[in-house]
């Protein structure tokens, strides 16, 4: 039968991985990991689910791909936000951008936890990523190569450590998140100055 002029189309767009893997990112984030299935996927796109194995290996697959895209999410914000900064303000800000990503993104960001890295150079290469930009956050500061790989290694385990709890409610009341992660980035950055050969001066001497 010949569609009518100016119809809608009831002819479905080609399936392929990224869209089940942007699907999948989607319902992740919005209704939680743990509700992800391969179900839930295909209804979503209005396929059956062995369909969805023309363009993903299997749950843990899809898994992978977002923990891949969580990460990458990841560092990137973390660049975007430390342009232009350096020293504390610059850990500040990669710490306030790491909180903001889970937030957007908590389903993705879940997954980094959920698919080990070790081994797969893909998910090694973006975890040196973030590595990485932490480490150019600590730029500002004289410290040796040594220390640099240390303290953005701390900075990570730091923010993860905070945000994860902060995503599962655990930080408990009265206390205010924020009041407490100000304090956690004002540690971390006496820390690292104490590690610097040239401590930099705070606002308050500078001032």
């Amino acid at each position: 039968m010949t569609q009518r002029k100016g119809a809608p189309s009831t002819q479905r767009l080609p399936l392929d991985s990224a869209k089940v893997i942007a699907t999948a990112a989607r319902i992740a984030d919005s209704e939680g990991l743990d509700r992800l299935t391969l179900t839930r996927v295909a209804d979503e796109l209005g396929v059956r689910q062995p369909a969805l194995y023309r363009h993903i290996g299997g749950y843990d697959d899809l898994l992978r791909s977002l923990s891949l895209q969580g990460r990458e999410i990841l560092a990137q914000r973390l660049a975007d936000a430390a342009v232009g900064l350096s020293g504390d303000d610059s850990v500040a800000a990669v710490g306030h951008a790491w909180r903001q990503m889970v937030r957007d993104h908590p389903g993705i960001y879940a997954a980094t936890d959920r698919y080990p890295c070790a081994g797969d150079e893909e998910l090694e290469a973006a975890v040196e990523w973030v590595l990485a930009v932490l480490g150019q956050t600590l730029r500002g500061y004289d410290l040796t190569e040594e220390d640099r790989v240390h303290a953005a290694r701390a900075l990570r385990s730091a923010f993860h450590g905070f945000s994860h709890l902060e995503s599962g409610d655990g930080h408990p009341l009265p206390h205010d998140p924020e009041d407490t992660f100000d304090r956690l980035v004002q540690l971390l950055c006496a820390g690292i100055q104490r590690l610097s050969r040239k401590p930099q001066m705070s606002a308050e001497v500078t001032g």
